[in-house]
């Protein structure tokens, strides 16, 4: 096959050139090598692919056609080959990617757009789903990377730090808090909070109720949804206030109003996480892409 494909570039040298010596050179190869060749092509295809005279070289109606399809199987043959050594470098594949509302509300659409861009061989898989969600996944074999809410410490896995956002009040917009600049957290002692539940948003309240126990309370949750949609939906019924970030607090729908918490300066973190013994192939690659963005 490969002498096949050799002769097909000769051909293709000579129809270019139209001069067997100047293709000769352009080939790296002796003219008489060249000519054999030539002629053996013809013999095997039964028609003469070159006009030629003493004075020139001109391509036959049966060479025009074999220089279309010349085109055609070498360009095949290079994406082929383009194709195998990507795959075997690990520039095509498929990546499952989890993320948090959190995430998904703040830097991840950026970041996985431009690795799209820049790894197009690449097919993304994104999926929803809260911190533990995605670690079990990601164990189970079912994920590669997470988005999700840190720093997380388990043994095997790595982790970089991708966002940092404050933490927010929403409110009701008919509620008292809705016409303060901001508040302090101690405020909320008394209030119902909204909030996604205990076990699902475990790392959420790893950060959260540090906080709440810092300024002499525990958020007294009365109502519970599973995503962060549903726990603005509840707030702007009027079924208490809620803690969020600044991200998710900027796609609020009517009813809502987001007043800033003076007294946190911590921020919540968003970090990849991955199994580290897997950092190859697709995974090597987003892990090095992430190494050239900016760190929280």
């Amino acid at each position: 096959m490969r002498s096949h494909f050799r002769r097909l570039r000769y051909f293709v040298a000579v129809a270019e050139e139209l001069h067997f010596r100047r293709a000769a050179e352009r080939l790296g190869i002796a003219q008489p090598a060249l000519s054999r060749a030539i002629r053996s092509m013809e013999e095997e295809m039964g028609a003469a692919l070159f006009a030629r005279t003493n004075r020139a070289v001109k391509l036959a109606p049966a060479g025009q056609i074999l220089l279309e399809r010349a085109y055609e199987i070498l360009s095949l043959v290079e994406r082929a080959g383009r194709d195998v050594r990507n795959a075997h470098d690990g520039r095509v594949g498929m990546l499952r990617i989890g993320y948090t509302d959190f995430a998904i509300a703040g830097p991840l659409p950026e970041l996985l757009k431009e690795f799209q861009a820049s790894q197009p061989q690449i097919t993304l898989r994104p999926q929803h789903g809260v911190t533990l969600t995605q670690l079990r996944r990601i164990a189970e074999g079912k994920l590669d990377i997470g988005f999700v809410t840190g720093p997380v410490r388990v043994p095997g896995y790595a982790q970089r730090p991708v966002h940092a956002e404050k933490l927010i009040c929403v409110c009701p917009d008919s509620h008292p808090f809705a016409r303060r600049d901001s508040i302090r957290l101690a405020d909320l002692a008394e209030e119902n909070f909204v909030h996604g539940g205990a076990q699902d948003w475990q790392y959420f309240y790893d950060y959260l109720n540090p906080l709440c126990r810092r300024a002499g309370f525990m958020p007294r949750i009365t109502q519970e949804a599973f995503n962060t949609a549903g726990i603005l939906g509840l707030v702007a019924c009027g079924m208490g206030v809620t803690v969020l970030t600044e991200g998710v607090a900027r796609t609020l729908g009517p009813g809502l109003k987001v007043v800033p918490i003076q007294d946190v300066p911590e921020k919540l973190i968003t970090c990849a996480i991955w199994q580290q013994d897997q950092a190859r192939g697709p995974i090597g690659h987003f892990v090095k892409f992430l190494e050239d963005v900016p760190s929280a």
